[in-house]
């Protein structure tokens, strides 16, 4: 699924707009259309699928069926597994750091890539790869928003989505600051939740978080 600059923009744009990216870890297959549901009627029809398990590209496929869904995947670690993303429905790609393999994959394909930063170096070799947009993790390990602030303020092109951490009582800290995209979190769609099934509180849950991030 190759996007052009104007889709890449596109992307973005959605999820600036929906100011938050549910980080989610599938353990079954068959939860990703119920929980592409429950993030549907919550209002946040964004997903980013951590390909930390065994049922990651499967649920991706299930959750790509609704196309109202802005779907990527998380936890991105080789090129190899850009392409079973991308296969699997995946329109952009998020990595923990600042994997340069799966970044020039990405940018081969013409797919969207958010690299994990944690210094000025790393969004120094962003920028030499062209890119807008990063991940700023682990967020809350490294010094919250007030380290992001500060680190963000000399790179005034960057946008950030904060992920790590971040939860309903931190998460307003982040997207007050200018140059932050979105926040990335899963307490709205916890991984015990969806084994269990419990896709009534996820939902309402997703439905609070869209609330919460409206007053920004």
């Amino acid at each position: 699924m190759s996007n052009s600059d104007g889709e890449k923009r596109g992307l973005v744009d959605q999820m600036s707009g929906h100011r938050l990216v549910p980080v989610i870890v599938m353990d079954r297959v068959e939860d990703g259309k119920p929980l592409a549901e429950a993030l549907i009627e919550g209002g946040l029809p964004v997903a980013e699928v951590t390909m930390r398990t065994s049922a990651a590209l499967g649920a991706m496929k299930e959750i790509g069926t609704y196309d109202e869904i802005l779907l990527g995947a998380g936890t991105v670690l080789t090129a190899e597994q850009v392409d079973m993303a991308v296969d699997s429905g995946a329109s952009y790609i998020i990595c923990p750091g600042m994997h340069e393999e799966v970044v020039e994959r990405c940018l081969d394909l013409g797919v969207l890539v958010i690299p994990g930063v944690i210094t000025p170096s790393d969004i120094a070799k962003a920028m030499s790869y062209g890119l807008g947009l990063v991940k700023f993790f682990p967020a809350e390990s490294f010094g919250g928003a007030k380290t992001l602030k500060a680190m963000a303020a000399p790179y005034g092109d960057m946008r950030f989505v904060p992920t790590g951490g971040i939860n309903a009582g931190n998460v307003m800290d982040y997207l007050t600051i200018p140059s932050v995209a979105a926040c990335g979190g899963s307490w709205m769609v916890d991984r015990s939740l969806i084994k269990e099934g419990d896709f009534a509180e996820i939902r309402t849950r997703v439905s609070a978080a869209v609330d919460l991030v409206k007053k920004t």
